[in-house]
């Protein structure tokens, strides 16, 4: 059985280095928050597994093979009448983003608790959450709160990002989807400062982390971009400055980078502390690249530049 198992929604992306309207041609990969921490994950040695819903399309067997490449077990990877979304994206200068989506009805907005194995997720140590599935229809909504039910009656870490996506719902449908999944949650993961200030009205990265451990949650780790990343547990609050060994080129998916590999060390043994100085330095290494997926550094990559940060208790 995987050791880390997250549900969530991937995207055909279609990446060009012009501006989306000027485009003539564009490069073909695919994307997922929750996919992205897989991915990173395995790559530096966790086994993992994915539950999802695809459609019956041209990119079915394009997303299956490569996802198995990346040791990725899809046992749970439902194939569905209907196609998988897609989003457009070209870089802007200073590695910021333009995206067009094209998700509405997608056939992971389908999915249902149905989809889920009870016994697939209690062999797993991990399972990975994420606002983005939650956002895209009640019933993923739905097997959202039922995968974290079922890993917490069945002693799995469930682990949360709280990645708010404004176009999918509104900011009190993204707060009470929160709420409810929180009673269920061990780490979260939530992004500052924009993220936090709209889902809690706080402003500093210790009193996101008092929040959200106040609701249950005994490890918090707040990833602030530029400002590199806070985490707090019962041993106390700390933050490890952003790196950037490579520059920076693309910072999709840094974050995701930053939690697989997160994950990845606490199931190493390392504690969160450790954790983080990783994650700070994974994510750093992957705004070097091109695309959240492609840019994940190897395990040698991250310990090259490892000695660069260090943890400052707070």
């Amino acid at each position: 059985m995987p050791e880390i198992v997250a549900t969530g929604e991937c995207l055909i992306e279609l990446f060009s280095d012009e501006p989306i309207g000027a485009a003539e041609s564009y490069h073909k990969y695919y994307a997922g928050d929750t996919l992205g921490v897989l991915t990173m994950a395995s790559r530096l040695g966790s086994t993992v597994g994915y539950i999802t819903r695809i459609g019956e399309d041209h990119f079915a067997d394009y997303l299956l093979n490569s996802w198995r490449e990346r040791n990725v077990d899809t046992t749970l990877v439902k194939k569905v009448p209907g196609f998988t979304g897609v989003h457009f994206i070209s870089l802007l200068p200073g590695g910021d983003r333009e995206f067009v989506y094209y998700r509405s009805g997608t056939a992971a907005t389908t999915m249902v608790p149905e989809d889920l194995d009870a016994d697939y997720i209690a062999g797993a140590r991990v399972l990975h959450i994420s606002a983005v599935l939650q956002a895209i229809s009640a019933s993923a909504r739905e097997t959202v709160l039922r995968a974290a039910q079922i890993a917490r009656s069945r002693n799995v870490l469930v682990s949360y990002d709280t990645n708010l996506r404004m176009s999918l719902w509104t900011i009190e449908e993204a707060r009470e989807a929160m709420r409810a999944v929180l009673p269920y949650v061990d780490m979260v993961f939530p992004s500052h400062p924009e993220e936090t200030r709209l889902l809690t009205g706080l402003d500093s990265q210790a009193d996101v982390i008092e929040f959200f451990r106040s609701k249950g949650a005994h490890t918090v780790a707040v990833k602030s971009g530029g400002d590199g990343a806070w985490v707090g547990t019962d041993e106390g609050v700390g933050r490890v400055p952003a790196v950037a060994p490579l520059g920076v080129s693309d910072t999709t998916g840094a974050g995701d980078a930053f939690v697989g590999t997160f994950l990845h060390c606490l199931l190493q043994g390392r504690d969160a502390f450790e954790a983080t100085r990783w994650g700070v330095v994974a994510a750093g290494l992957t705004t070097g690249g091109r695309g959240a997926i492609l840019s994940q550094p190897a395990p040698d990559e991250v310990r090259r530049y490892l000695g660069r940060v260090q943890v400052q208790r707070v």
